[in-house]
């Protein structure tokens, strides 16, 4: 088994996401663990809580560590965020790493539960970095 020491995971949290990504069920893994599926259940809750916890913050250091940074305001459109990327790289003389047709389908992607009717419903943050990437960071994420 692979050891948790280095990760914000318990061992046994690895070890019920282990058992689970190999097909057993709540309940098979609680027998395995001696214990309820109840309990392997809020284990396995807690451990994707903090696998989300390190992705968030992964975004937000990406983010900051982003020689271009900026806020884009709630309102703003799908076409307008793009065009502030692009803007904002020519600006730092960065090329950016997407066409704007694969800008716009990744920025959707990313932040479609931040949107109303096409339209930022938050605030967000974005990071371009040296080589092009665009990071995006929201609290609503």
């Amino acid at each position: 088994m692979v050891s948790a020491d280095a990760t914000i995971l318990t061992d046994r949290q690895l070890e019920v996401l282990e058992f689970r990504e190999r097909g057993f069920t709540q309940r098979e893994v609680a027998e395995q663990l001696d214990t309820t599926a109840s309990n392997v259940s809020a284990i396995e809750r807690a451990a994707e809580q903090n696998v989300t916890k390190a992705r968030r913050t992964l975004e937000l250091v990406r983010t900051v560590r982003s020689p271009v940074q900026f806020r884009v305001s709630p309102g703003t459109t799908f076409d307008d965020l793009v065009a502030s990327v692009y803007a904002h790289a020519d600006e730092a003389g960065i090329k950016i790493a997407h066409c704007r047709p694969e800008l716009y389908t990744h920025l959707y992607g990313v932040l479609e539960d931040c949107t109303q009717q096409n339209e930022l419903a938050t605030p967000v943050d974005i990071g371009i970095t040296n080589d092009g990437e665009v990071q995006v960071f929201s609290e609503d994420l």
